[in-house]
């Protein structure tokens, strides 16, 4: 009884917690975590970004790579392994905080390989129980997990309430997204409220509608035919992506730069031939705009009918 008043407790502290997760690399997990982190920041949402990546490209994306409050994943491996609390570094953007990744992470697999010995499955709790004492404090915590690491995106599936999942629409990009639907059934045995929150398409071309197509019933095959692709997608560019991650500025970031920067001829007339930010930032700005706005609407709209399942029951 004790044990599962905790897991509801646990549950309920985590109930805004959506994980990026993709078996397979290279499909935009880190990119749509941070952007969309981002933009509920802006939003005026309190957020809790955790990068649980060795390679820390969250850090390179949002500019603090290197800096003094950097700790390359030290703190978050200590909460996880139980040896600290989490601390966040704060304000990385308005409302928005950061739990980093980076090569501290390195030992966390042999960790979890040492504590899946002795405590089984349950193990991948870990970072849910680093998380549910601060999560309160955010009203979304955003978790980008690292790719072919599956210790690490099974800890991301055991704490969230809700996944995300990124894919391109080539085949090794919907085959990761297949192996984490078999994982996320085995996670659901210890995390009752996880949740398929759904797809978007990475870098995709604007008018490649039978693609998505396919796209949406792969992934139907995979989680059963109740499971949404998003209709906001994120399209290919990759100046923006260089640009973004170069200067450590989020999409809607650069689109404020476009905006600020002076035409192309009166640079050249001053002399001035300095690297120009893309005129498609704007678009992809927009994407990740609609992309949030989306992923509102869909929890609204979860939220609300859990609010009215309890009552509907009583009224049976």
């Amino acid at each position: 009884m004790a044990r599962h008043a905790e897991q509801l407790e646990r549950e309920d502290a985590l109930s805004r917690t959506i994980a990026l997760v993709n078996d397979k690399g290279g499909v935009g997990k880190t990119t749509l975590a941070v952007n969309l982190a981002g933009q509920l920041a802006a939003a005026d949402f309190t957020c809790l970004l955790v990068d649980l990546n060795r390679q820390a490209n969250v850090a390179r994306d949002l500019g603090y790579r290197d800096t003094p409050s950097d700790d390359h994943g030290r703190n978050l491996f200590d909460a996880i392994t139980g040896r600290s609390a989490l601390l966040p570094i704060p304000g990385v953007r308005p409302g928005l905080d950061v739990a980093p990744g980076g090569t501290e992470l390195d030992d966390l697999v042999a960790w979890m390989v040492t504590r899946m010995g002795r405590e089984g499955p349950a193990a991948n709790l870990a970072l849910a129980n680093a998380l549910s004492p601060v999560a309160p404090n955010y009203d979304f915590v955003v978790i980008d997990s690292p790719p072919e690491a599956t210790f690490l995106v099974d800890l991301c599936l055991y704490a969230a309430h809700w996944i995300l999942i990124p894919t391109r629409s080539d085949g090794a990009g919907l085959d990761g997204m297949e192996n984490v639907a078999k994982r996320f059934n085995v996670a659901k045995q210890y995390n009752s409220g996880l949740s398929l929150l759904g797809a978007v398409l990475f870098g995709t071309g604007v008018r490649s509608t039978s693609i998505h197509d396919e796209v949406r019933a792969q992934l139907e095959s995979a989680f059963g035919g109740d499971s949404p692709l998003f209709s906001a997608f994120i399209r290919f560019s990759e100046k923006t992506a260089q640009d973004g991650r170069r200067l450590g500025r989020l999409a809607h970031e650069l689109e404020e730069d476009l905006a600020a920067q002076p035409a192309w001829w009166q640079e050249l007339r001053d002399g001035k031939r300095g690297s120009r930010i893309s005129s498609t930032a704007a678009s992809v700005a927009s994407d990740y705009r609609d992309l949030a706005l989306e992923v509102l609407t869909v929890l609204r709209e979860a939220e609300e009918a859990a609010e009215t399942m309890p009552s509907a029951e009583g009224a049976q």
